[in-house]
This record gives C-alpha cells, sequence and structure tokens, in this order.
C-alpha cells in the first residue's frame, strides 16, 4: 500500500498528465468531494463527472506542489499553483476567449485503506475572476 504522500502525489501527477482514469483509480467509490464555492459531490461517478467538466472549459497543470501529511496517514494537505488556460465559459462565470490565470490553491485529504476518501479544494475565485476579465 503506498504512503499517503504517495497517492497524493500520484494523484497530481495524474491531474498533470490528464489521466483521468489514474485520477479517478486513486479516490474511494465514496468519496467526498468538496468543491471550491460549489456543492458536495459524492461518489466515484459524480467526481469522474466532475473532473471531465473542468477539462472541458480549462486546461491546467500544477506546479510546486507541497504534500503534508499526519503521521498516522489518515490526513493530508497539497499546496500548489493552478497554472491555466480558460478554453470554454462555465456556467455563471466570465465568458471565456483563452485567458491564461495563475493562482495558489490547496486540497485537503482524508485517506483510509490507501485511498482518498474526501478531498476539499480552495483558491481565490475572486482572484481568478480578476485575472480572467
Amino acid at each position: 500500500m503506498p504512503t499517503t504522500p504517495d497517492l497524493i502525489a500520484r494523484y497530481y501527477a495524474a491531474f498533470n498528465a490528464k489521466d483521468w482514469a489514474a485520477m479517478a483509480a486513486c479516490v474511494s467509490e465514496t468519496i467526498n468531494h468538496f468543491v471550491n464555492e460549489g456543492d458536495k459531490r459524492g461518489g466515484r461517478a459524480a467526481f469522474a463527472d466532475f473532473i471531465a467538466h473542468m477539462d472541458d472549459c480549462y486546461d491546467e497543470t500544477l506546479t510546486d506542489i507541497v504534500v503534508m501529511a499526519s503521521p498516522d496517514g489518515t490526513r493530508a494537505s497539497a499546496e500548489f499553483i493552478v497554472n491555466g488556460v480558460y478554453k470554454k465559459t462555465d456556467a455563471g462565470l466570465p465568458p471565456a476567449t483563452g485567458q491564461t490565470y495563475r493562482l495558489p490553491a490547496g486540497a485537503f485529504f482524508d485517506v483510509k485503506d490507501g485511498e482518498i476518501t474526501r478531498v476539499t479544494t480552495y483558491y481565490n475565485l475572486k482572484e481568478w475572476i480578476r485575472q480572467v476579465s
């Protein structure tokens, strides 16, 4: 079984490789996914739907990723920089015209039996809107 930092690193490596199946394989079938400024999504299928939607609207790469984990490996966090292109207008947000953005973000995780059971992501939405407007 991978260590929690290895699991989180694999999760973000899959994100950067746009390997959505590998990313989904890191999460529990019953994951609780809390999206910044959004509703909770429950389950791997809802998580995969969210990732597909994000891929449709945004092209993002994460850099400067730092992962921290509790000694028992049940909780972790990650801080990173989101480098993105806003490629398709997302509902309720400014029109997309290929704008680029760069902003710090973070995520918190619960881990059980080598799988991510919760991920909560945070970033400054007002700053993102300022950059793409």
